[in-house]
């Protein structure tokens, strides 16, 4: 049997803890050290290293790094109408879920007449990182494309790697146009993170990267964060299960397999308080592998990341859930709202059996892009404030001074600032 199954839920912290670090390897340093030299050639050589490691590592030769704009309209019109309908329908509900996230500027009136404010602006320029490699991605196109859309940013410059015949995918390219996006490079990697970080030739420096890719990726965006702006560092994708006795073996096993087809190192995890579904899930999954036409990939993933735990409560599997602060976290149970409301931790929660995590990964309207790894105790979905910087305003008068002047002077003595406190002093003798 592929998917593991433990009946004793003590067990399991240890094996969710291993999941939680299997991007952990003696190899990770061998390949910081590649992305590290990538990212040097690229801001010594600019599109002569693009050009190199686009042919080294994707197998073509790329002359000219950008996709004509025409191509964009181009695909869109050779899309089928049902894939046009679907994109727009993802495209309108994702927009409108983003249109909620538009943060207020603040002001405040001080007691004494002072204006304290926080007034939000856009990024000028945002990269947008779209894979390819296993599958296209056009709704993590809308996913990245449509919030910086939302927050106001005038160019948004997309970089995804192109196939085996120099192109990109075209129903990447019509998302793109729907969209709204006309610059487009054909580069992937950790090259084109450095070309978006640093700028080259052809690619003008971006001020935020956002976006998944593999570990070249994730190690790039990690190693550029403070000269740019990043989203996040994205990990494989996971999927989390709490079911009780009301869930449906064929329904689990379905999304168990929907999270584990896309990398060998995505993790599907099922906890459950009914020992007939922790029976019955993995000969589900077993039986819908067999014509499966990413078997063997996602083979892989439900035998080396796979896993079911008999828990005795729900309260127990929510515990072990928060633990594990799963990316993507369903409920097949009763009371599924009752249950979120328990939970602490995760990306995005799917409240009951309709609700499968494919929905949020299409059209649902949250963001798709979301935290890995167990870095949703502290972090959240990509979102419009992360192509956003906040800025303050002070405005003090002179009575707002003479009143908080002496405490602004004590504590700049208090820490030996000298300067800090004339600066306060000097004025009010002026005015006293």
């Amino acid at each position: 049997m592929l998917l593991k199954l433990l009946s004793d839920p003590r067990a399991a912290a240890p094996l969710l803890v291993a999941i939680e670090n299997r991007t952990e390897s003696p190899k990770l340093q061998e390949v910081r050290f590649t992305v590290d030299s990538i990212i040097e050639r690229v801001k010594r050589e600019g599109d002569k290293a693009l050009r190199d490691y686009t042919e080294r590592f994707d197998g073509v030769a790329i002359n000219e790094l950008r996709v004509p704009p025409e191509a964009l309209e181009r695909a869109w019109q050779l899309t089928p109408a049902p894939l046009q309908q679907a994109l727009q329908l993802a495209n309108e509900r994702i927009r409108a879920f983003h249109l909620q996230q538009l943060p207020n500027n603040l002001e405040i009136n001080g007691p004494y007449g002072e204006t304290l404010k926080r007034r939000w602006r856009p990024v000028h320029r945002a990269g947008l990182y779209v894979p390819g490699g296993r599958a296209s991605y056009p709704s993590t196109v809308l996913m990245n494309a449509v919030p910086a859309l939302v927050a106001g940013v005038k160019q948004r410059v997309m970089v995804t790697p192109p196939g085996a015949d120099g192109e990109i995918n075209q129903t990447v390219l019509a998302a793109a146009h729907l969209a709204g996006i006309d610059e487009i490079y054909r580069v992937g990697g950790a090259q084109a993170i450095a070309a978006l970080a640093f700028g080259t030739e052809s690619i003008a420096q971006v001020d935020v990267i956002t976006g998944p890719g593999n570990l070249y990726v994730t190690l790039a965006k990690k190693a550029v964060f403070g000269r740019v702006g990043i989203d996040s560092l994205a990990g494989p994708s996971e999927v989390l299960i709490i079911a009780d006795d009301s869930a449906d073996p064929v329904l689990v096993a379905a999304d168990l397999l929907a999270q584990a087809e896309h990398d060998p190192l995505a993790a599907a995890i099922l906890l459950t308080t009914s020992p007939q579904l922790a029976q019955a899930v993995p000969l589900e999954v077993e039986r819908q592998l067999e014509n499966h036409p990413r078997k063997e990939l996602t083979s892989a993933s439900i035998r080396d990341w796979g896993l079911v735990v008999l828990c005795n409560s729900i309260e127990e599997a929510a515990e072990l859930s928060d633990r594990f602060a799963p990316e993507h976290l369903e409920l097949q149970v009763k009371d599924p709202e009752a249950l979120a409301d328990r939970i602490q931790q995760a990306g995005a929660i799917f409240l009951g059996k309709y609700t499968p995590e494919a929905a949020g990964d299409y059209l649902a309207g949250p963001n798709h892009t979301l935290p890995t790894s167990g870095t949703a105790r502290f972090s959240g979905a990509l979102s419009v404030e992360t192509f956003m910087h906040h800025t303050s305003l002070i405005g003090f008068n002179q009575r707002a001074l003479q009143a908080t002047g002496p405490a602004i002077m004590e504590l700049a003595a208090s820490e030996g600032l000298h300067s800090h406190r004339e600066s306060v002093r000097l004025r009010l003798e002026i005015n006293p």
